[in-house]
């Protein structure tokens, strides 16, 4: 799995969604997506693919556009392999 995951379709699939620069699916807040190179792989804020039906329970859907979404490396991170998004707690009592 790791390897198609650096192979061209995958790369592909990142730029196609990389250039909607649409905002994070998860949280809804922008993505700066100027942090490219070496920063982005550890950047909170960078782009990353994110897939709505995580890889590791449906390995079939990783290149299927229509699963891809766009994602805070923080936000993706958080979410982990589950189907929804982590909910979001704030830090005081309201």
């Amino acid at each position: 799995m790791a390897g198609i995951r650096n192979g061209r379709p995958y790369r592909r699939l990142c730029e196609e969604q990389r250039a909607l620069g649409l905002p994070c699916w998860i949280c809804g807040r922008a993505i700066d997506y100027r942090i490219t190179g070496r920063l982005a792989s550890r950047h909170r804020w960078a782009f990353t693919l994110d897939h709505l039906q995580p890889v590791s329970l449906r390995p079939d859907l990783l290149l299927d556009p229509a699963n891809a979404r766009s994602a805070h490396r923080s936000c993706n991170s958080a979410r982990g392999n589950r189907m929804q998004p982590a909910k979001l707690t704030t830090s005081r009592r309201w």
